[in-house]
């Protein structure tokens, strides 16, 4: 059964499933930049960065303005939180499935203990 989602969730995914991208939204979460102070560390040219920028434009995880000659850039985290509330889904899962291993552990520890304390 595939899970109604909305459409939106493939393009944040897809704009997150790269290292560069996730990087500059990274350097956003301090402040807006421009293009070029995102590019700068990646010693990458304006259009290369222009054109990340524009996959987490469509993403909706960044937001542009133009002033002058000037792209400013800033984070958009409303999806963000978005494709957090559809992984808190599976963390959900991961903390039922390690919530056990530790009762498990919890047990085999009490066995242990008292196995020592009879011999």
């Amino acid at each position: 059964m595939v899970e109604q989602e909305p459409a939106h969730l493939d393009a944040v995914f897809h704009a997150l499933s790269d290292r560069t991208r996730r990087a500059m939204l990274r350097d956003l979460s301090a402040g807006e930049r421009s293009i070029g102070e995102l590019a700068a560390p990646f010693a990458m040219s304006f259009a290369g960065a222009s054109k990340h920028v524009r996959v987490l434009e469509t993403a909706g995880l960044v937001r542009r303005e133009v002033r002058g000659r000037t792209h400013h850039c800033r984070l958009d985290a409303a999806r963000l939180a978005e494709a957090e509330a559809w992984l808190r889904h599976y963390e959900r899962f991961w903390t039922g499935k390690l919530d056990a291993l530790d009762a498990l552990l919890r047990a085999e520890d009490a066995a242990s203990q008292n196995e020592g304390s009879r011999t």
